[in-house]
């Protein structure tokens, strides 16, 4: 956790030095306003972190953790838009706070901005970020089409979720990991392992976040509990239930999930009650041991010295209990 904030103060310390207001104000005003709404920074942190871990230096590695924030919060203000929503980390989201336009272009700038950090480099690495942060994005698209698609599907599989949360969640986590393994020049053999070792976490994270959705303590999941069935979310909980349940109940949460009552709660408890008679609860847990336990086995064959690799295994406990 020490190492975690340190690194977090570090990116902090040199986004608010690097990130100005310029004119048109119009343009940049919401830029500024959307990447100092907080959040945990984890993406960043992780460029820095594995930057450090493979012997690189970790100043080299700013400009690059600070293209991987400024395009995260890029894709939250477009996916805010497209899914009209109020609010974002509790404030005004930048489509609300000024207008849909303005949130469209401002976002744009977002996205040229961050591929222009990437110029603060020698032309080999250059290279080798850019094609990563190119296929990165592609994919973060493609995960967020998908999404849109499987709104109004009822044929969505389960592999079919999980490449639509691979692309949108865990791909930016492990390009992040290995864009610190590009500036320290580590082997390629390594880059991929850290990549996959991310890629798996995000998956981890992910499901998690669903389970917890609808099993988590509201005190401590910081959202509000049930959020996922009240928007009618095809999550892994209801796909895999779907699958064990029997006909008439398979029906039922079919029903429930294409209902919006204004008061959700009888709705949250009974589809709550179908996810655990169809066990689909138990295997929710067991997917996220499964993509976690895939992640570490990752860091085994690393070139790393074991006290560098343990800093990744505390990582990956910290952010799974949400210590992070």
């Amino acid at each position: 956790m020490v190492e975690v904030e340190k690194y977090r103060e570090h990116f902090l310390k040199y986004m608010n030095e690097k990130v100005d207001l310029k004119e048109p104000k119009n343009l940049y005003e919401p830029i500024l306003y959307i990447l100092n709404l907080g959040g945990k920074r984890l993406r960043p942190i992780l460029t820095l972190l594995a930057t450090d871990a493979f012997e690189g230096d970790v100043e080299k590695a700013l400009d690059a953790a600070l293209a991987i924030e400024i395009f995260h919060n890029f894709s939250l203000v477009h996916d805010d838009i497209m899914d009209d929503a109020p609010l974002r980390r509790g404030k005004d989201t930048v489509h609300e706070k000024w207008d849909i336009n303005t949130g469209i272009l401002s976002g744009d700038a977002m996205l040229i901005n961050a591929y222009q950090l990437f110029e603060n480099y020698n032309s080999d690495t250059f290279k080798q970020l850019a094609q990563l942060f190119t296929k990165t994005a592609i994919e973060v698209c493609e995960g967020q089409q998908y999404d849109v698609d499987y709104e109004e599907s009822d044929t969505v599989s389960i592999p079919e979720y999980l490449q639509m949360i691979k692309y949108k969640t865990a791909v930016l986590v492990g390009a992040a990991l290995q864009m610190g393994a590009i500036i320290a020049n580590a082997s390629k053999k390594d880059e991929q392992l850290i990549y996959d070792f991310g890629c798996n976490l995000g998956l981890a994270f992910q499901l998690q976040d669903d389970y917890l959705d609808v099993f988590g303590n509201p005190e401590t999941f910081g959202k509000q509990i049930g959020g996922d069935i009240i928007e009618n979310k095809k999550t892994f909980l209801y796909l895999k239930s779907l699958e064990l349940l029997d006909q008439d109940e398979s029906e039922q949460l079919k029903h429930l999930y294409s209902i919006s009552p204004l008061n959700p709660a009888q709705k949250i408890e009974t589809v709550r009650g179908l996810f655990v008679k169809s066990g689909a609860a138990g295997l929710a847990k067991q997917e996220i041991e499964k993509y976690t336990s895939t992640a570490l086995k990752h860091l085994e064959d690393l070139e790393m010295k074991p006290e560098k690799k343990q800093r990744f295994t505390t990582f990956a406990k910290d952010l799974m209990t949400r210590n992070v």
